[in-house]
Order: structure tokens, then C-alpha cells, then sequence
């Protein structure tokens, strides 16, 4: 161990520069009573030097205010710790310097549109007014600032639409702390919110993966006596996108695979029928269509005609023919209805597989069991030709 008294004669070309520069090197006698620095390689080519050298070349000058310990104030907003450590920057620092680094970022409201846009509104502006020009800002600031300043005007209080414009507005802006406080102000109030309010602010927290909370909103939505605002197909579909939107990963796949399946198994049994995204996101996650099927089964929903569709496609263009094909006669025997899209899906996967001549069979079981006519059987037909002509014509 040394003292900084031994540091600053074996550098004295530093302590020099330091006393020219600013008259902090007359304090180096203080210092070194209180602390020591370690003898290592590091002294000189390490970080007390640089930041030493940092200060010199910087030029900081402190104040001609002396206090009351002798120490010049201008240097008592320096750690001290920061003169000899050499530890890295613990993770709360660093978080509160990324804090402080967004708050000085932040954007400044533009008090001239402000006002322009206050400009446009009469003495007693109605819901709507106060919409329209909200809508017409391309500043969210400037938005949410008319937000808050009709909040305080007598007699007016904001409905849905107007928090639904400032969520949009602030979301679009990624300015999730504003918007989270305006998703507050909405959650406060027992009555407030439509069906399209809460699947905005759903979306907006799942692009800010902040998927706790939109799962929060989604549950408000399910305990809210106003059935307007109870979720929807548009809500689960946000919410499976959120939390298998990390591509083929099977790994995040399977760790959020419990919640979908609650989730899914929740919509079924409020009667809400799988869409086709609905069915590829379960069939993405799961890979396994006989358990999808049969919990929708056990939940008392017969699936119609466009589930078993959704379904029978989601599974071919997963690249699992032969469960589509399985379900596509189930949903027959069901004296469920096919659409085009699904049997030209179906017969299109057949023949990518290199199964073309499995594709004219089936297509020609589908004509003898007058599931299609003439005229949508030449339709596929001439599709598989032209897609798959030179095969056909050999088969």
C-alpha cells in the first residue's frame, strides 16, 4: 500500500499538470490522510489515472468558496470512490444514469402549437371538439398536454374515445410511462373502457413487452360487469402474438406455452371460435393438433365450419398433412362445410411433399363424394395442373 502522497512524487509530471490546470493538486496532502490507493500495475495505465488526466484536460475549476472541512466546493460533488476504485459500475448506478440520461432526452412541449390548438377550441368545447383536434396533432406532447388541460376545465370530463386518442398518440411515440399514466386514470374509473379502448392499450404493452401488464388489462377485461369491454377474438390474437413473437425459438415457445393454452382454453369456453391466427399460434406452440382438438372438445365446443376450416389449414401449412387431411374428413362426417381455401391448401401441401399422385386421389374422393361439383373440381384440378403440370401429366 502507498499513500497518495507517494503517488503524486512518483508522478509528479501528473501533480504538475494537475496544479496548472486547477488548484486541486494543493489538496493531494489531504486526501492521502484518509485514503490509499494499491500498488499494482494499474496505478498509472488503469482508471485513477484516467481520470485524473480527465479532470487536468478538462479544465474543472472549483469554486473560490472554501468549506467548511478545507475542500474547495466545487469538488464535493466528486465521489471520492470514484478516485481510486476499480470496481465496475454497479447495475442500480447504471440504471439510475439511464434514467437520468431518458429524463434529459425527453422532448420539450411545443407551447406554440399548444396554444394553437387551445386556440381551436370554443368556452364550453364539447367530447367531440376536444377529439377532433387531439386527433389532428402530430405532436404527442402537445396532445397529451390538451388531455390534461381539458381534465382540469369545469364541468368536462373525458369519455373513452379521448382516452383511447391519448393512448394511441402516446403509444405510437413509445412514451410508455405517459400512456401508462393515462391507463391508470382509465383502470380508476369502474365504468370507463370499450372493447377497442383496452385492446389498444393491450397492444401498446405487448409491443413494450411489458406482458405482465397486458395480461393484468386483459383480466380487467374479463371481470368488467360492462360487456362492452369483455375481450374478443382481436384480444386473445394480440396476446398470442405478444408471447410467441420470438420467432421459431421453442425454448420461449414453451415457456410461455402454459399461459396460451389458459388463454385458449378460456376463449373456448366463453364461446369464442378460433380464428385461423388463433389456430396457427396454438399449432406453432404445440405442434400437437389431436390435443388442441379435443380440449376444444372437452370444453363443450362442436366446432363449426369455420374452426374446423382454420383448423384444417393451420395444420397443412404447418406441414402436417396428415393430421389436416384426418380433420378434414372429421369436420365432413361432422357434416361441416369446406370452403375452396381449404381443400386447394390441403391438395397444394399434398403435392409439396412429392405426393402428387395422393393429391389427384383425394381430389378425385372429394368429387365421388359429391363434396365438390363439376365446376370447383375443374378449379382444383386446373390449379394442380398448372402448378404441378409436368407431374401430373407423367401420373
Amino acid at each position: 500500500m502507498i499513500s497518495l502522497r507517494r503517488f503524486s512524487c512518483s508522478n509528479s509530471n501528473l501533480v504538475n499538470r494537475l496544479n496548472c490546470v486547477n488548484p486541486f493538486g494543493q489538496y493531494l496532502y489531504y486526501f492521502k490522510r484518509v485514503f490509499v490507493l494499491s500498488c499494482n500495475s494499474n496505478l498509472v495505465n488503469g482508471n485513477e489515472l484516467r481520470y485524473f488526466s480527465f479532470m487536468a484536460l478538462k479544465g474543472h475549476k472549483p469554486c473560490s468558496r472554501i468549506a467548511s472541512k478545507g475542500l474547495q466546493r466545487g469538488f464535493e460533488q466528486f465521489p471520492l470512490c470514484s478516485f481510486y476504485s476499480t470496481k465496475p459500475i454497479c447495475r442500480s448506478y447504471r440504471r439510475r444514469a439511464s434514467k437520468r440520461l431518458k429524463a434529459s432526452s425527453k422532448p420539450i412541449l411545443d407551447e406554440a402549437q399548444f396554444q394553437r390548438a387551445l386556440s381551436q377550441l370554443l368556452p364550453r368545447f364539447t367530447v367531440e371538439e376536444l377529439g377532433n383536434v387531439m386527433a389532428q396533432r402530430d405532436d404527442p406532447l402537445v396532445c397529451l398536454e390538451l388531455f390534461n388541460w381539458a381534465s382540469q376545465q369545469p364541468r368536462f370530463k373525458h369519455d373513452a374515445s379521448i382516452y383511447h386518442i391519448a393512448i394511441k398518440k402516446l403509444g405510437a411515440a413509445e412514451m410508455y410511462e405517459e400512456m401508462d399514466d393515462v391507463v391508470n386514470q382509465v383502470l380508476a374509473i369502474s365504468h370507463m373502457g370499450t372493447e377497442a379502448l383496452f385492446n389498444t392499450i393491450i397492444y401498446f404493452f405487448t409491443e413494450a413487452r411489458k406482458l405482465t401488464r397486458a395480461i393484468n388489462i386483459y383480466k380487467h377485461m374479463k371481470n368488467s360487469r360492462n360487456l362492452g369491454c369483455r375481450p374478443s377474438i382481436r384480444t386473445y390474437n394480440t396476446l398470442f402474438a405478444a408471447f410467441l413473437s420470438r420467432g421459431n425459438n421453442s425454448y420461449i415457445n414453451h415457456v410461455y406455452m402454459d399461459t396460451i393454452r389458459g388463454l385458449f382454453g378460456q376463449m373456448v369456453s366463453d364461446g369464442i371460435e378460433p380464428d385461423i391466427f388463433s389456430l396457427n399460434s396454438m399449432v406453432k406452440g404445440t405442434n400437437n393438433a389431436t390435443e388442441l382438438c379435443n380440449e376444444m372438445k372437452s370444453k363443450g365446443f362442436i366446432p363449426s365450419g369455420k374452426s374446423y376450416n382454420s383448423l384444417v389449414n393451420a395444420l397443412a401449412l404447418s406441414g402436417d398433412v396428415e393430421e389436416a387431411i384426418k380433420y378434414l374428413w372429421e369436420m365432413i362426417e361432422q357434416q361441416r362445410s369446406a370452403d375452396i381455401i381449404t381443400y386447394r391448401t390441403v391438395l397444394d401441401e399434398v403435392c409439396r411433399s412429392g405426393r402428387i399422385e395422393d393429391a389427384m386421389k383425394l381430389l378425385k374422393q372429394f368429387q365421388e363424394k359429391d363434396l365438390v361439383d363439376g365446376h370447383l373440381y375443374r378449379r382444383l384440378l386446373h390449379v394442380l395442373e398448372d402448378d404441378y403440370g409436368h407431374s401430373t401429366d407423367n401420373n
